[in-house]
């Protein structure tokens, strides 16, 4: 028999409040109105006061209608059927095609038992040589792009799900514009990997706590692929606005606020997501690659500054380019000392002296009178911008890496590389040299 309640004693924004009992936290609910149906979450349980977020915006509801629990948490449907299938940030078909049908899993799960995780070990190239040979991707690794507004940050996130070695790509986007979800779309779908992509889009248009959702649908999804033994790469644009609509929920329930209006438990939503990358033992892996806008370009904002402490480094994309001094990928040592013998060398060297052509062009800025070896490291840093650093520049790691090597070898003599004698004498370009 169903059962109904229809006092609802609060409605504020996209939250309603409503006597009820023996209801579990999550629980999803239907919202009867005038306007018809409405599906909410519980978000707040105070005795018998229950808290909802309604999806789909409160606008038609009224004290008067009634609620139904479902108890049942939030679901999605699991089976191949979702390849090449786009959805909004409840779950509905966002494509016009029919429903999708299959085994229902519950999001919003706890992480994996670490006792069934393996430590990560395997590269993801992306044909990207400031990834690649510098802070590579690692499968299972969780690790966000940094930037501000106006930096080609969606592009990024687009191509690397477009050219990295994975078998199901989900997509996540929370508070797109709408031509951003377009280009992703057209991306995908020209780069043909469109069918074996799920997309869960919450733009700009949508309903804001649609965005809360999004995270939890693709991870779910994407761990059930991963079980059955496919690398799955989920990305997430962006993890500012999912916090954005924690803070506007979190303002309606009246919490006390933390660091500008944030929740006070902001790391703990944020790392219950970025925790769901795994490396199953005997199975599959999920990895995690998430956009965060930093208001201001400050770091110290509370979203960039709690993701830090949770994720595995970060990239961070200033004047269109992967930055090499801040960006840092903390599993980068688990895996370039076995793609070949000159990587590990060729990237401690050209960032080397590329720090020291930063530090040359301050002294010609400056009027500093130059000398031949700040006129050489001036020349790598040009090379190095236009050839390597460049987002326009796809080559395999390989190539990357003999890329590297024809920049040293176009500006500096062997010894002033710093690189030891045994690797210059297999890897310099045209000829060997000699003792």
């Amino acid at each position: 028999m169903r059962k109904y309640f229809d006092e609802i004693t609060r409605i504020a924004g996209n939250v309603v409040t409503v006597k009820a009992d023996n209801v579990g936290y999550d629980e999803l609910a239907v919202i009867s109105s005038s306007r018809g149906s409405s599906l909410a979450q519980v978000i707040r349980l105070e005795g018998n006061q229950v808290s909802l977020q309604v999806f789909s915006g409160t606008q038609g509801v009224s004290t008067g209608d009634k609620v139904r629990f479902l108890h049942k948490p939030m679901q999605v449907p699991f089976t191949d059927e979702l390849l090449g299938r786009i959805f909004d940030g409840s779950g509905r078909p966002r494509d016009g095609r029919g429903e999708v049908q299959g085994e229902q899993v519950d999001i919003g799960s706890p992480a994996v038992n670490p006792v069934m995780r393996e430590m990560p070990n395997k590269m993801v190239e992306t044909g990207i040589p400031m990834i690649d040979v510098f802070n590579s991707l690692v499968e299972s690794q969780k690790i966000p792009i940094f930037s501000v507004a106006g930096e080609p940050y969606n592009d990024l996130l687009a191509r690397i799900g477009l050219q990295a070695k994975a078998d199901i790509i989900i997509l996540g986007g929370m508070g797109l514009r709408h031509d951003d979800y377009l280009k992703f779309r057209k991306t995908f779908e020209d780069g043909g990997v469109l069918g074996r992509t799920i997309m869960f889009i919450n733009t700009a248009a949508d309903p804001v706590v649609e965005a809360l959702l999004v995270p939890d649908l693709c991870l779910a999804a994407g761990e059930q692929f991963a079980l059955q033994g496919k690398k799955v790469l989920v990305l997430l644009t962006d993890m500012t606005a999912f916090a954005d609509a924690l803070k506007e929920i979190s303002i309606i329930l009246e919490q006390i606020p933390s660091n500008r209006g944030y929740p006070g438990d902001l790391y703990t939503q944020m790392a219950k997501r970025y925790e769901k990358a795994v490396d199953f033992d005997g199975a599959g892996s999920m990895t995690l690659l998430t956009c965060v806008t930093m208001p201001g370009d400050d770091v110290t904002h509370p979203v960039p500054d709690n993701t830090g402490y949770i994720t595995e480094g970060q990239f961070y994309l200033r004047h269109g380019r992967i930055e090499p001094f801040g960006s840092l990928s903390r599993l980068k040592q688990q895996v370039n000392g076995k793609t070949r013998d000159d990587h590990r060398a060729i990237m401690d060297a050209c960032i080397q002296l590329y720090a020291l052509c930063r530090e040359t062009r301050e002294k010609r800025d400056m009027g500093f009178e130059m000398s031949e070896w700040d006129r050489k490291l001036l020349k790598y840093g040009q090379a190095f911008e236009s050839k390597i650093m460049d987002l326009s520049v796809n080559i395999p790691l390989f190539s990357a890496l003999d890329r590297c090597w024809e920049i040293l070898a176009e500006c500096f003599e062997p010894a002033e590389t710093g690189i030891r004698r045994t690797i210059i004498e297999k890897h310099w370009p045209a000829q060997k040299v000699g003792s």
